[in-house]
């Protein structure tokens, strides 16, 4: 079984896909100085230049933002599912 892929924070594709610009030259001599894939770096330009947000405004952060509160939300519904049971099984006991 092949190795996990690495997990990169925003900070850091946000920064990759700046060095290349600046730069210039391929995404595998970029990749390579950063040790990174160079699909995955060419990925993040792209997806980089498809937001069009604002050099302050972090495309790759808001995709981190949502995954974490897509997380946060299922957890939630699972709290939520197992307080109603509790109390489905408490109203139950008191009759």
């Amino acid at each position: 079984m092949g190795k996990p892929s690495p997990k990169y924070t925003a900070e850091f594709k946000q920064q990759a896909v700046r060095l290349h610009r600046e730069r210039g030259g391929t995404y595998a001599e970029t990749a390579r100085e950063l040790g990174v894939d160079p699909g995955s770096l060419s990925d993040w330009a792209r997806r980089a230049d498809a937001a069009q947000a604002p050099p302050e405004d972090n495309p790759f952060q808001m995709a981190e933002d949502l995954r974490r509160l897509r997380r946060e939300n299922e957890r939630l519904k699972r709290e939520n599912e197992m307080l109603l049971k509790a109390s489905a099984f408490l109203a139950s006991r008191q009759l």
